[in-house]
């Protein structure tokens, strides 16, 4: 079924646009991306997420195989292929996926000779914004021009943060780099939420960085807290949402909550 077979929600509000941004790798990005965007699905919103990170972690994440892909996010970005030809069906409901792989990489140098560098991403998702209740962008872990693209393409971003030491640190960039777009790029950028991921509540350390995450960015901390489970981990290798591959797992019950939040805040 392709994605225009496949209706909105009903009383359906304005589609939103957010990137999930860290520039730290590891911090739970894709796993964020891929099981948000499910559980999502699962609650009956129509939903694209966009693989603009070149190791494509979110392609694989809805088992959609790399290698036997002939076109990707980049030649969107590159060669003027429109997005809707790259839109993948998934097997989660209502999620599809523009797919993104290594040959992304190279987009990073390419785009700096670019005509509108900046805003190739925004333009390429106009034809097809308002088919959807979310789109999301899994950024690559940087915060070179692909990043900026996503940035400017985004009414808000999503940041997950590790329950680590130094977690707030390289944040501070971020924002740095948010402001900067939204000065001269995208004036209606803000932040839609932040997202403490990889939480273990027997350690005192992950509560002490739940609670200096908390005081620095206030009500946009989610109050779901995503925990560190083997499941969630596993997932991926099996191309699936934990919220399938195990759905009584508490990562799957945490990323349904995590949906909730979201609704209510869209």
């Amino acid at each position: 079924m392709g994605f225009r077979d496949t209706k909105r929600s009903k009383n359906a509000k304005p589609t939103r646009v957010i990137a999930i941004i860290n520039q730290k790798g590891g911090v739970g990005k894709s796993t964020t991306a891929v099981n948000l965007a499910a559980a999502l699905g699962e609650n009956n919103k129509k939903v694209l997420l966009v693989d603009f990170d070149p190791q494509g972690n979110s392609t694989s994440g809805f088992g959609i195989e790399k290698e036997e892909l002939s076109q990707c996010i980049y030649d969107a970005l590159l060669n003027d292929v429109p997005v809707e030809d790259l839109i993948h069906d998934t097997d989660s409901k209502k999620v599809f996926v523009v797919p993104a792989t290594i040959q992304l990489a190279g987009a990073e140098i390419e785009l700096v000779s670019a005509m509108a560098r900046e805003t190739r991403l925004k333009e390429l998702l106009a034809p097809v914004r308002d088919e959807f209740d979310f789109i999301f962008i899994d950024c690559p872990p940087s915060l070179g021009l692909l990043t900026i693209n996503a940035l400017a393409a985004a009414d808000s971003v999503l940041i997950p943060i590790q329950c680590e030491y130094y977690a707030l640190e390289g944040v501070t960039k971020l924002l740095e780099s948010m402001r900067m777009v939204k000065s001269r790029i995208n004036k209606d950028l803000d932040t839609f939420g932040v997202l403490m991921t990889m939480y273990d509540s027997r350690t005192s350390l992950s509560n002490q960085v739940v609670d200096e995450v908390r005081n620095y960015f206030g009500d946009k901390t989610f109050k779901t807290l995503i925990p560190r489970t083997v499941k969630l981990s596993e997932a991926p290798s099996f191309g699936m949402p934990v919220i399938e591959y195990a759905p009584n797992n508490k990562g799957a019950k945490a990323y349904r909550e995590l949906a909730k939040e979201v609704m209510k805040r869209a």
